[in-house]
């Protein structure tokens, strides 16, 4: 069945190419050809005689030329053989990932949002710092006990953290705080002063007994926690202790203040 279909179609081609190949006219009785003609009919039993010369064939008639045939162009019809669309082919893998291209230009300004809700309330403010200064202008002698010294002199007490009635700092945050003491010695009597951190001594002020009375001082540094007590105590009476002063000049000084508060 194949091979018959291939043969029509092969016979639809060339069926063309036969017909345009033979002539369409037939030659009338006019333009019959002339037998003596070179290039016409000839009977076998003509003689040699009846032949024209030479100068009579190039002085024919263009009529009496011989047929000439038709240029032979193929053509095929190639829509023809087109066949039916095929499947569509499987899709191919991705290309490379192209360059990125420019920043775009910035958009425009978009419209004000809603106020927000409050926030929580913050932690009170603390204090970040603290100092004091006080001083004393009176004496003071050693009893049976311990004598906490307290002061009359205020040079700075910013905060208050220095409790004038018990003669005692107290701490307002936990850090470090650097203390001083200054006294003056009492002629021919020692001198023997705490610096007291809450109950416990610190460090001692010490002057042995003199003709002459000196200034004496004392320095210290602590890590306190919050309400921790930095006061001054005269030692006991078993030895001849005190200090001087008077109401005119101010001999007697005890300050502090904070220097690192542990958080920072």
């Amino acid at each position: 069945m194949g091979i018959t279909t291939l043969c029509s179609l092969w016979v639809v081609l060339l069926l063309p190419i036969v017909v345009s190949g033979v002539p369409t006219e037939e030659p009338t009785s006019g333009e019959a050809m002339d037998p003596s003609f070179p290039g016409g009919c000839r009977r076998c039993c003509d003689s040699e005689d009846m032949l024209p010369p030479a100068d009579a064939s190039s002085a024919a008639s263009p009529s009496a030329l011989p047929y000439a045939l038709p240029e032979v162009r193929p053509y095929i019809n190639i829509t023809i053989l087109k066949g039916d669309k095929g499947d569509r082919g499987l899709l191919g893998t991705p290309g490379k990932l192209g360059k990125e291209g420019p920043r775009g230009d910035r958009g425009p300004q978009g419209t004000k949002g809603a106020k927000g809700q409050a926030g929580s309330p913050g932690s009170p403010c603390r204090t970040r710092s603290s100092a004091f200064s006080v001083g004393r202008k009176t004496a003071l002698h050693s009893s049976e006990d311990f004598q906490p010294l307290l002061f009359d002199t205020v040079f700075v007490n910013p905060d208050g953290h220095f409790d004038m009635a018990a003669g005692h700092f107290v701490a307002p945050l936990r850090g470090l705080y650097f203390f001083s003491l200054n006294v003056h010695s009492w002629n021919f009597k020692e001198t023997y002063v705490h610096v007291v951190h809450n109950e416990e001594a610190a460090v001692i002020l010490y002057a042995q007994p003199s003709d002459r009375s000196i200034m004496q001082s004392q320095s210290v540094m602590l890590a306190l926690a919050p309400d921790d007590r930095v006061w001054v105590r005269l030692f006991k009476r078993e030895r001849e202790n005190a200090v001087y002063s008077d109401d005119v000049d101010t001999y007697i000084t005890f300050s502090g203040h904070l220097i690192k508060p542990e958080d920072d």
